[in-house]
């Protein structure tokens, strides 16, 4: 799955801390090297961006699962459906995975441990 769905608090601060280039929105260390704390509509408005970027990228998400899975082209996007549909699809793909690989192992081929 894309890595810019899943993001945690924890994560954040850890890039936050490693990132080579500051961020636009943070003012430079001061003299001491801390930065300034942030106002309450700071704070605020991080968190609004934050939220916005989260559910952009479970948009994003569901408008990919809507062009791969057969059958939710074209509809409207309603979460659970693609979920539903979505989990029906897979669970055909990998059941008629597994009848193909039983088909190989009767007719005497061999089918690698990673494709099964």
């Amino acid at each position: 799955m894309d890595s810019t769905i899943s993001s945690s608090p924890s994560n954040k601060k850890s890039r936050r801390a490693t990132s080579s280039q500051p961020d636009e929105a943070e003012p430079p260390p001061s003299a001491n090297g801390e930065r300034p704390r942030l106002s309450e509509q700071e704070k605020k408005n991080n968190h609004i961006a934050s939220e916005q970027k989260r559910r952009q990228a479970i948009r994003e998400g569901f408008d990919r699962l809507t062009e791969l899975v057969p059958g939710l082209e074209g509809q409207g996007r309603s979460e659970s459906v693609v979920l539903r549909k979505s989990v029906d699809f897979m669970r055909k793909e990998v059941e008629e995975r597994r009848v193909l690989v039983a088909r190989i192992e009767a007719l005497g081929g061999e089918v690698p441990e990673s494709l099964r």
